[in-house]
């Protein structure tokens, strides 16, 4: 805490407030006594300019472009390292090492398989439910199945708990998919990675032998990376809100799942390639870039722009080089819609109205493409999302639970409705 003091002044009176300094980024005016002093509160919707916590996992500065993850730049993580020692430095603090991270994907790997009973929970939706629906309601079940570790209060069920979250998501959500499409579940595989092990439960089918290439699964991984966590998101924050009522870290999960489906959340990667589909080929772009000038038009791009980076979203970079690799990989050449992408990127990264308005592809935008390349429908792009924020969910609720200053959630609001008024009869009612 600083010397610097904020002075509010309300009908006369002064009062003074301390100002709060983190390691790095804006400071924060602690107003946590404004309504005992005054009897007001402030207006802040979204809570856009309200710090609702204080945290040490991830920073964000949106006009710098900068990403880190306990301090590390997601560049780095995404270029040296891979998910599950992301998924450590998240939890623990520190990157690990050689034989803590041994330990700890042995630990991951050994928690893998889900009861089996829970397979019998698919068949109860119908076959052409989202895969989101099914997650939300699979992951929730969980702490029927799991009651050795949602006691909210041992450290060790904690932290049962975060590894089963972070190992079994993979399952669960690759059992989506294949109930989705019809085909048998595949369970996981100890001799695999954590993303080849998923990507090989999506694809492998038991009547021929399955290899996961490895640039693809590399892909993945770093996919997974870059989703792992973002500051006090929405999902996030709903994470933290439910977990600050004692609920178990499975009812949490479920939560943060429920609030990511939406289309400006999460959803965004699928609503990107869904553009891409409405625009369809490339010869179209200049009419739908002309629609996403026209300030009548309601029409606009998805997958550009971001609403916390002002400049270049840094997961963008690492995504746009991804991206071309995995077409590479796979030689794609003769699809519409990644043409059709291609030219919306090069357009993007070009065009003065772009270019000023910093509207640059986003980490959204190259993750639909490339989710789509690997063969995955575009409604399971936000199931993958969830699967690789469940890591920073966890390590954001543990945070939480584990802070001695935490109290319930509990946001105001700006009454505007009816002011008191006395009941009337029905016969009375006109």
């Amino acid at each position: 805490m600083g010397d610097t003091k904020a002075n509010l002044t309300i009908d006369g009176t002064s009062r003074e407030y301390s100002v709060l300094d983190g390691t790095i980024g804006p400071s924060v005016v602690d107003i946590s006594s404004l309504y005992k002093d005054t009897g007001m509160f402030t207006f802040d919707p979204g809570f856009t300019s309200t710090a609702s916590c204080e945290s040490k996992i991830t920073y964000i500065d949106g006009d710098e472009g900068t990403l880190l993850y306990r301090g590390y730049p997601i560049e780095q993580l995404a270029d040296h390292g891979d998910f599950l020692e992301s998924c450590y430095l998240l939890l623990y603090g520190e990157l690990p090492t050689r034989p803590q991270k041994e330990d700890f994907v042995n630990r991951v790997t050994k928690h893998t398989m889900i009861h089996e009973q829970m397979s019998r929970f698919f068949t109860g939706f119908r076959r052409d439910a989202h895969p989101m629906a099914v997650m939300v309601g699979v992951v929730g079940a969980l702490s029927a199945f799991y009651h050795d570790s949602t006691d909210i209060a041992d450290p060790h069920q904690r932290m049962v708990a975060s590894i089963r979250m972070i190992a079994k998501m993979p399952t669960i959500a690759a059992m989506a998919y294949k109930y989705h499409i019809g085909q048998p579940f595949v369970y996981p595989k100890n001799d695999l990675d954590y993303s080849a092990n998923f990507l090989h439960m999506c694809f492998a089918v038991p009547c021929e032998e399955y290899k996961v290439n490895p640039v693809l699964a590399r892909a993945m991984d770093r996919i997974f990376i870059l989703h792992a966590d973002h500051e006090q998101n929405a999902s996030t924050s709903t994470v933290r809100l439910a977990g600050s009522s004692g609920a178990n870290p499975f009812a949490c999960i479920a939560a943060g799942i429920a609030c990511l489906w939406g289309p400006a959340h999460g959803g965004a990667n699928e609503a990107a390639l869904n553009m891409l589909t409405e625009i369809g080929s490339v010869d179209r772009i200049p009419e739908f870039i002309a629609r996403a000038k026209d300030k009548n038009d309601p029409f606009r791009l998805m997958g550009f722009g971001h609403r916390v980076y002002k400049n270049y979203d840094p997961r963008a970079r690492i995504m746009q080089k991804t991206t071309h690799e995995v077409l590479a990989e796979l030689g794609i050449k003769d699809d519409p819609l990644l043409d059709v992408a291609m030219e919306l990127e090069r357009i993007a990264l070009s065009d003065e109205y772009f270019v000023s308005k910093k509207l640059y592809p986003n980490i959204d935008f190259y993750s639909g493409i490339t989710l789509r390349a690997l063969g995955f429908p575009p409604h399971m792009f936000t199931v993958l999302f969830a699967l690789a924020r469940t890591v920073g969910w966890i390590a954001q609720w543990k945070e939480m639970v584990e802070d001695p200053g935490q109290r319930i959630g509990r946001p105001r609001q700006l009454y505007t409705g009816a002011p008191k008024r006395d009941y009337v009869p029905v016969e009375q009612r006109r």
